[in-house]
């Protein structure tokens, strides 16, 4: 089975083109949406006792929790501690799945998937880009969103040029939603051919 690592930058348009890879029947597995289920499941106790006040009636408070976590490193060491274990063996269930089904390709979307070693688990990576102006304002216009809370996110990250250069494919979603779907059309004709092997450059996908 050919496992697809995609992922990108906050603003970078990585959720939309996840959707664009299921609406070519590609199964996926949204890191994000696994913790958004374990935070009302699995994960409530551990953080819980890991972070006092955070638990509101039996689910995870988000922002009471990232007032705790960000901008601290050793706050958030200890979160990824309790949550990623537990992400990885939804994550294992999913491929595991996948196989059984006799799925020929299958996508993770891991938004820290560089920066939590998660690459290695992937055949090729796809990263999703567009340009910084593009992605600061994308941001800036959700609700809630300050560039302080968008500069503490970003220092999480890695830098999307750094992205860019590990990446096998780059999906470019800065000149819209409808080219960005043609790209990803694109990706999966090149890896549906005959004699696929681990892409050994990156490549944007036109």
């Amino acid at each position: 089975m050919w496992i697809v690592g995609l992922t990108g930058s906050i603003g970078m348009g990585k959720s939309a083109t996840a959707s664009m890879f299921r609406g070519f029947g590609v199964p996926v597995h949204d890191a994000d949406a696994a913790v958004h289920r374990l935070y009302r499941g699995a994960a409530v106790a551990p953080v819980g006792a890991a972070f006092r006040g955070v638990v509101r009636g039996d689910v995870i408070d988000r922002p009471a929790l990232a007032a705790q976590v960000l901008g601290d490193p050793d706050a958030m060491a200890r979160l990824e501690a309790v949550v990623h274990p537990l992400v990885w063996a939804e994550e294992k269930a999913f491929l595991d799945r996948a196989r059984g089904m006799g799925t020929r390709l299958c996508v993770l979307d891991i938004p820290l998937l560089f920066e939590t070693g998660a690459a290695r688990r992937a055949h090729a990576v796809v990263v999703v880009s567009a340009p910084p102006e593009i992605q600061r304002q994308r941001v800036l216009d959700r609700p809630g969103m300050t560039e302080e809370k968008l500069e503490a996110i970003l220092a999480k990250q890695m830098p999307d040029m750094e992205k860019r250069r590990r990446a096998h494919f780059i999906i470019e979603t800065g000149r819209g939603f409808e080219a960005a779907r043609h790209q990803v059309a694109g990706l999966l004709r090149a890896l549906s051919g005959p004699g696929r092997r681990r892409p050994a450059e990156k490549q944007d996908v036109a």
